[in-house]
Order: structure tokens, then C-alpha cells, then sequence
């Protein structure tokens, strides 16, 4: 803070209505004939500060031509004026009881930031209109275009993105809108970008939240026009093809992106047809989409890193009232003060430490859907693994002997109910799971355990569940004849009594043998590195000119 202004940066303190150049031309009078200021030590230890508040003034870069504002640098009716430009939603408009939990800090009380990107295809304007197409849905409901969950690990040394696909179907929770307080029934099997015109941005979360149980802590949201004056904002930022490309179908179909072989710089709208382009980039669909906009975003991230030019204040003021106005936020992040906070978590993460990645899918249909490689992906990032493999191997102590409340009763006295939760997004459930191990219990003198037989909630990792205190021994003792590890053994309020719920992870055999763990990142995701600049998009040959 400078001041008692609250301004962050190089800002005047309240009441100096000095200009930034008459300061400028004081400083530099301050400064002896070899350049150096006088004073000696002291004033060497001034420049090194006003060196620092310099650099606080540089720009830090999300994704998505979303830059936060590094500091003002204007004053304190100049940062409200900043502030005044920023658009907020609600973080989460699904049922609070189904959010995820929250984010556990590491044994260095550190905690991992998951920030939803989102870009909005909204015709409400006219400049929308004019870049998205499409007036027959002029002031139609906005849809989710783009989604990335941005991941930045708890010690902010690497930093993870995954890419949906737009047309990736999905249960969609019920959502209300804060605005006018209609309610969304869930949607099941709905397509995720329809989850922003169920209330707002607080809805596409709540799918994410769904879908990943990965706590999201803020949301960004841009439309066309704020993609286009970001990108002119920033300037320039390199992309290229392998062979000249015209976006453009006989039925007026493509995003109009025209280029020539070869690197360009990209800006303004023509960087929005670029991250818009799906007729032209290889199979001419939404994950070839997605690889352009992972290009674009990781040469964006090395421009702003590498430009010395955003030094200058003119420019920095002009990214600001860009900024500021081109995106929509979550409360969180609702004020200048909160987004320079932000800035300075991601600028701690090294270029070459930041992955992209794509939601691992299959086709169902046109559509797609997750895969249980996307399942592995969202636990890498779920605990904080990092998506580049460059995690340093820590040690783990064995864990404490668990405290049981009260011993289990004798093995013939213990309640037991078996669910079959072996079904995953790629295939069905194994018939009859449940009915064996229920049988193999039995055999092992647990006479009581019963198979239930309707359609249990798919689990990936078997678990053994119990209500209260006084049965936790009872569960313990069930888990040891099955040969389930006790950290798969949980506490639950939603089960009657010690509850098995057979997981994908045990689809045969009556003793369960728990899978080796893999950390590492899956092939299907398609992984880029923002320090890898040898990417260049293929052409589809059918749009070449």
C-alpha cells in the first residue's frame, strides 16, 4: 500500500497531486552527474525500492487474454475508477451442500488456488453481435464457449490447466439465479456449455465442482468484445500454422481467420478468431480448438513475461481500463487491491512449469464425455500433483494406528449392506458384484451381510462406510476380512449402518488388492508446455488457400 490511499504500485501518497512526470524530472535532478543518486547508501537503498515499485507496476498473465492488474499507478480516484469498471457474479448458485470441500493446506500451511476461466459466447451487444456471428441469437442466453479450471499448486511452484470441451455432456446441478432468484432443476446428461445461461457463471462452477470435486476458490469470465480489447491491450502475441488457413465454409460456417504458412503476431480480432477457430484446425473440432487457445494463451504468458515495454505507464493504464471492463468476477476478486493479490501468486510460478492440458474424452455421439483418464487428471490436480511430472518425491511418514471408539462387535453380529458402484464413464456396471462379496463376507463369518441389489452411485476407489462412532470398529473389522486399507474406511451420515460400496477399482475377485498408484499425467490429456514455442498448429487441408 502507498499510503493512505490503498493504491498498490508506484502511486502517489493522498494529497500529492504531483504529476508523474514532474516526479520523474525530480527524481532524475536528485541524481548526481555519474548517475547515481546522492546520499550514498541510503539513497541507493531508495532506488533499489523505487526500482521494486516499478516492477510492481508489471502485469502478471492468466489465460484467455485475461490480464490482472499489477498495480495503478494513477491514484487513488484513478484506482476507483479502476474498481468502479469491474463486473462481479456469485462464486457458486449450486446447493451449498454439494460443494467440494475445501482445499487442504500442505504441512507448510500452504494452499493450492483453482481459478475457472470462462469465456462467453453472449450476442447482448452490439459489438458482440458484430464478432460472434450469429444474429439470429442476438440477446439469446450466453453460453459457456470456453472452460479451463486454472490449478496453481500450493507452493506455487508449478501451475496446472485443463481445457472441457464445449459439448462435453454432463450432469449440470440445480442452480438459482441470484439475480431474479429462478431456479434450475438439475440437468442430466446436459451439455456443460449450457451451464452458464442456468443463472450465471455461479452455475458453470457448480458443474465443475460436479464434475471434478475439486474446490473452485474464484472465476473470470470474458465475452468477444473483452477478448478483443484485451488483445489489442497486450499487443501482438505469436501464433502459427503449418500451411495457409482460411476459416471459412461454403455455408458461412468459421471464424474467419486468415493467415499465410508460417509465425504471426496476432491481435485484436483477429486473436479472437483465432481462439475461436474449430472449421480449419485439424479434425475441425472443439479439442483442436482448445490446442490454439493453449498456444495462444502459453505465447501470451512469454510475451508479458519477456516485454520489457510493459513498463511503460501509458501502456500498463491501457491494459488496465481493458481489463477491468473485459471481465466479469466472482466477489473474491472484486477490487484492484484483490487482483494485484492474485497477480503476485502467479507470477511466482516459472514459465516452464506451466502445463496445458485437455479433459481426456470419448465421443458419445456427436458429443463427447469424460473418460476415466479424465478422472485421473482431476485427482492430479485434486491433490495437488503436478500435471509436468517434476514433482520432488517427498517422504511420507506411515500413518497413525486409527483410534476406534468402541471395538467391533463379534464378526455374525455386524449389519452389513454391499453396493455395486463398479460403473464408470466408459464402461458399465459388473453384474452380480455386489451379491459376491456379499457372499464372501458370509464365508469369512459376517452371516449378516446382504447384497443390494439396485443401481448404487458409481465410485472410482472402493469404501466402507458407518454413521456414528460406536460402529466404527464394526467397519474396520469388515474392511481387514475384505483386505481394504482403513483410509478407505469413512465416516458417513448419508448410510444407516457399515455400508460396502464396491468401486471400479475392484470389478473381480473377492479379495480386493489395491491398485498401484499412477502420478502421472495421461497421454490423452495432450499436455503442451508454455515454454515449448516449436507448437504449430496443423491445417486441415480442406481449408487451405
Amino acid at each position: 500500500m502507498a499510503g493512505s490511499s490503498g493504491v498498490r504500485g508506484d502511486v502517489p501518497a493522498a494529497g500529492d497531486t504531483t504529476s508523474s512526470a514532474e516526479r520523474e524530472q525530480r527524481d532524475q535532478s536528485a541524481s548526481d552527474g555519474d548517475g547515481r543518486r546522492g546520499g550514498g547508501r541510503q539513497d541507493g537503498r531508495e532506488t533499489d525500492r523505487r526500482r521494486r515499485r516499478r516492477r510492481a507496476l508489471r502485469w502478471s498473465a492468466t489465460v484467455l487474454a485475461v490480464v490482472i492488474l499489477g498495480g495503478a499507478g494513477a491514484g487513488y480516484l484513478y484506482y476507483e475508477h479502476l474498481n468502479a469498471n469491474i463486473r462481479h457474479d456469485d462464486l457458486n448458485i449450486g446447493d451449498a451442500k454439494d460443494r467440494a470441500a475445501g482445499t487442504k493446506a500442505n504441512s507448510d500451511g500452504q494452499t493450492a488456488l483453482n481459478i475457472l476461466l470462462i469465456g462467453s459466447d453472449a450476442r447482448d451487444t452490439a459489438a458482440n453481435q458484430k464478432l460472434g456471428g450469429a444474429k439470429y441469437d442476438f440477446g439469446g442466453p450466453p453460453l459457456a464457449d470456453v472452460q479451463m479450471l486454472l490449478h496453481v499448486s500450493a507452493d506455487r511452484s508449478n501451475m496446472s490447466v485443463v481445457s472441457m470441451p464445449r459439448d462435453t455432456l454432463l450432469d449440470i446441478p440445480k442452480c438459482t439465479d441470484p439475480d431474479d432468484g429462478t431456479s434450475y432443476p438439475a440437468l442430466h446428461g446436459g451439455m456443460t456449455n449450457a451451464s452458464l445461461s442456468r443463472g450465471g457463471p455461479g452455475c458453470t462452477v457448480a458443474t465443475w465442482e460436479k464434475l471434478t470435486d475439486i474446490h473452485i476458490d474464484h472465476f473470470m469470465m470474458i465475452d468477444f468484445a473483452g477478448v478483443v480489447s484485451m488483445a489489442d491491450a497486450i499487443g501482438g502475441v505469436p501464433v502459427c500454422v503449418d500451411a495457409n488457413v482460411y476459416s471459412h465454409t461454403s455455408a458461412g460456417k468459421g471464424s474467419g481467420l486468415k493467415l499465410e504458412k508460417g509465425t504471426h503476431s496476432v491481435k485484436g480480432e483477429q486473436a479472437l478468431q483465432w481462439l475461436r477457430t474449430r472449421y480449419g484446425f485439424e479434425d475441425d473440432t472443439d479439442l483442436a480448438r482448445a490446442k490454439a487457445q493453449h498456444m495462444y494463451m502459453n505465447s501470451m504468458v512469454r510475451e508479458l513475461r519477456a516485454s520489457a515495454k510493459l513498463t511503460n505507464p501509458n501502456k500498463l493504464r491501457k491494459l488496465a481500463e481493458a481489463a477491468t471492463k473485459a471481465i466479469t468476477v466472482d466477489d473474491g476478486l472484486d477490487t484492484i487491491g484483490k487482483m494485484y493479490d492474485l497477480a503476485g501468486e502467479l507470477q511466482k510460478v516459472p514459465t516452464d512449469r506451466i502445463t496445458m492440458t485437455t479433459m481426456p474424452n470419448r465421443y458419445q455421439g456427436e458429443r463427447v464425455v469424460p473418460t476415466d483418464d479424465a478422472g485421473q487428471l482431476f485427482r492430479l490436480v485434486r491433490e495437488d500433483i503436478a500435471l509436468d511430472g517434476k514433482d520432488a518425491r517427498k517422504a511420507t511418514a506411515a500413518p497413525s494406528p486409527t483410534a476406534v471408539a468402541d471395538p467391533a462387535a463379534a464378526s455374525d453380529k455386524i449389519a452389513v449392506q454391499v453396493h455395486n458402484g463398479t460403473s464408470t464413464s466408459a464402461q458399465g456396471a459388473v453384474r452380480g458384484r455386489a451379491t459376491a462379496i456379499s457372499q464372501a463376507l458370509a464365508g469369512k463369518g459376517f452371516t449378516e451381510a446382504v447384497a443390494d441389489t439396485s443401481v448404487a452411485t458409481a465410485v472410482a476407489k472402493t469404501v466402507i462406510s458407518y454413521p456414528s462412532d460406536d460402529l466404527q470398529g464394526d467397519a474396520l473389522a469388515v474392511a481387514k476380512a475384505l483386505g481394504v486399507p482403513a483410509g478407505q474406511v469413512k465416516k458417513s451420515t448419508g448410510v444407516s449402518g457399515v455400508t460396502v460400496v464396491v468401486g471400479a477399482d475392484w470389478r473381480s475377485g473377492t479379495t480386493y488388492k489395491a491398485p498401484v498408484k499412477n502420478d502421472r499425467t495421461p497421454d490423452s490429456a495432450g499436455a503442451i508446455n508454455a515454454s515449448d514455442t516449436s507448437q504449430c498448429m496443423h491445417v486441415d487441408p480442406d481449408y487451405i488457400w
